[in-house]
């Protein structure tokens, strides 16, 4: 089940009696708490941690019954601490569960009528070994059927997102400084949505723009670098030499920016090589080979992919030594350097 049709089931007052929430992505977690919680009166919501109760103890909590609201939401947080000792051989943090699944499975035969037993097991993503440990976690719970899965959102849904939370603050943003405001907060969208909140009584009804993100926003300013390093994958040279102007004059160090795109194109470079075809199989490519990737970075790389040929690419590493070489030498400075790496490379 996705967020979206746990939010229509709420809306029809169709809420299941348990429901399983997997995945680490915020914002939506947040929504789905919000319009549960809208459901029942504010002392109907009940919040426990397994991490310091027991499954049992919160099930008969879920099994008692209120004398002053019929409907309530009982709200289990750390929902991979009940798994039993050892199941994580690595994370010895989680290894606190009884590990007994059996006192679930008879509360789901008989549930309690008006009762939503919501349990968040939110540490483990869906790629990557994290996908192993995710799994146990799902058939530990395996009494209750509807799981909602938490998925991380793509670059261009964590676009449009934003976008939509910014028409609903009244904030106007030009399409440069939405793009922006993702890349630096990695398509993050529970960030993105208190950045928007921030910036719409910032603003006070003006447009925001680049510069406003670079100077408000955490992390803006060196995401300029990846601002760089998208242009270059885009073999946009205009837009490369108009950042490459940004950075000089914000003072920003440019050997730190060669090292981005050097990373860039290495990976680029890695995918081609192993014939990748999509973003999804380059991030979880790189998973794989333990080098952690978010999904707006995979998008960058693919994009690198997609406008550069294999020679293309083994030239634009030659060219990114020759720049290095450059940077090191008290002459010229290092704008020219760069200057002239842009336009060999996209020229």
């Amino acid at each position: 089940m996705t967020p979206a049709q746990l939010l229509s089931r709420i809306k029809k007052q169709a809420i299941p009696p348990a429901v399983l929430l997997l995945g680490p992505e915020a914002y939506e977690r947040r929504r789905l708490r919000e319009s549960l919680a809208a459901t029942v009166p504010q002392d109907a919501l009940t919040d426990h941690d397994l991490a310091a109760s027991s499954l049992a103890e919160v099930l008969d909590d879920a099994r008692s019954l209120s004398l002053f609201a019929s409907e309530r939401l009982i709200w289990v947080a750390n929902g991979e601490a009940a798994l039993p000792r050892g199941r994580f051989e690595d994370d010895s943090e989680s290894e606190s569960g009884s590990g007994d699944a059996s006192p679930l499975k008879h509360y789901m035969q008989d549930p309690t009528p008006g009762v939503v037993l919501l349990i968040e097991a939110i540490r483990f993503d869906f790629e990557g070994e994290d996908k192993r440990k995710q799994d146990r976690v799902r058939k530990f719970f395996g009494a209750i059927p509807d799981v909602v899965e938490l998925r991380r959102f793509s670059v261009q849904d964590a676009r449009a997102e934003a976008e939509a939370l910014a028409g609903r603050a009244g904030l106007r943003m030009d399409h440069d400084a939405l793009e922006l405001l993702v890349e630096a907060l990695g398509a993050d969208v529970a960030r993105v949505a208190v950045e928007i909140e921030k910036l719409s009584l910032f603003a006070g009804g003006r447009p925001v723009g680049v510069e406003d993100i670079t100077a408000l926003v955490p992390d803006a300013r060196a995401t300029t670098i990846f601002v760089l390093v998208n242009a270059l994958g885009r073999r946009d040279r205009a837009r490369a030499l108009e950042v490459l102007d940004t950075l000089t004059r914000e003072g920003e160090y440019l050997p730190l920016a060669l090292a981005f795109l050097s990373t860039q194109f290495r990976m680029a470079l890695v995918a081609r090589e192993a014939g990748l075809k999509s973003s999804g199989q380059i991030q979880g490519h790189f998973a794989r080979l333990g080098v952690p990737m978010w999904g707006s970075r995979a998008e960058q790389v693919y994009q690198t992919v997609s406008k550069f040929s294999q020679p293309q690419l083994e030239r634009a590493m030659s060219l990114i030594y020759q720049a290095d070489k450059g940077l090191r030498d008290a002459r010229p400075d290092d704008r020219t350097v760069m200057e002239r790496f842009i336009l060999e490379l996209v020229g």
